[in-house]
């Protein structure tokens, strides 16, 4: 009998394991169907600016504004390319590995995506970007997290206001800090335990854009930064805003304990050969 509950209990366990695993899978085309919304839009405005300027290049026959409106299509197309290349990015880079990261480029990147949104919303982002190492994880994971608190803090101020974002870098642990900090509502201290939960939302629906008040966010971004070997923590006050702080490992640290962990290889000893007339004097 007792065979058989320990093998009932395995069975559970492994098919929650699979749910997780399912839902993780879901959350991630939710999140990219989300962008791809947004970005379909922020595509277009890229797009009008390449026909608006083609027109004009085509009215008028004078060198020097033909020569600017070039310049301004060559902009609106470099713009697109980055644009796509980041969602195409996102799309193909499932994988689960982990690898030496620009963070700053990726925040970099992500804000391109998110730029249209945060201007319809009248958000003002300042970025405070101090000189880092590269991190050690999975770029496209990291981006998910960062996307989610951003559309987050982006919420919290339906009337506009100033988002912060910022790259600290920890050298005392080998850790880099990114904050992505909201000067909006704040989020009630009886709250505040409870926002890592799966299923938990301070929100009461979908905004109109569609998005958030799942539950599932937040429960995500702890789950994918938990196993980056990192932490995430959240400062509160009601009126004043909220701030999220990412804490991840530099590669550096990272490569050091995985070469710590090598088992060390003795190199095989080559016999001295021994030369007719010749001596030899042990080393």
């Amino acid at each position: 009998m007792a065979d058989s509950g320990n093998q009932e209990i395995t069975d559970l366990q492994q098919q929650v394991e699979m749910l997780k695993r399912q839902l993780t899978q879901a959350q991630t085309l939710t999140a990219l169907g989300e962008l791809v919304g947004t970005t379909t839009h922020e595509f277009n405005n890229v797009l009008m600016t390449i026909i608006n300027y083609a027109k004009m290049g085509m009215r008028h026959k004078d060198v020097a504004t033909r020569d600017k409106c070039l310049e301004k299509i060559h902009a609106a197309g470099t713009r697109a390319a980055k644009i796509t290349n980041t969602v195409l990015g996102m799309a193909r880079n499932r994988a689960a590995g982990q690898e030496p990261t620009d963070l700053t480029r990726l925040v970099e990147n992500t804000m391109l995506l998110l730029e249209r949104e945060m201007n319809k919303y009248r958000i003002a982002v300042d970025k405070s970007f101090g000189p880092i190492p590269e991190a050690y994880v999975n770029g496209n994971q990291i981006q998910q997290v960062l996307l989610n608190l951003l559309i987050n803090a982006r919420q919290a101020m339906p009337r506009g206001g100033r988002l912060l974002i910022k790259l600290v870098d920890d050298a005392e642990n080998e850790m880099i800090d990114l904050v992505v900090r909201d000067y909006g509502a704040g989020i009630p201290a009886e709250k505040l335990p409870r926002i890592f939960d799966s299923f938990y939302s301070t929100k009461s629906g979908p905004d109109d854009s569609g998005k958030g008040g799942t539950g599932l966010g937040l429960s995500m971004c702890r789950d994918i930064i938990e196993a980056h070997h990192g932490h995430i923590r959240v400062n509160s006050t009601v009126g004043k805003g909220t701030a999220f702080t990412l804490k991840l490992p530099t590669a550096a640290k990272i490569t050091a304990k995985i070469a710590a962990k090598r088992p060390a290889v003795a190199l095989p000893q080559v016999p001295t050969p021994n030369v007719p007339g010749q001596s030899v004097v042990p080393g």
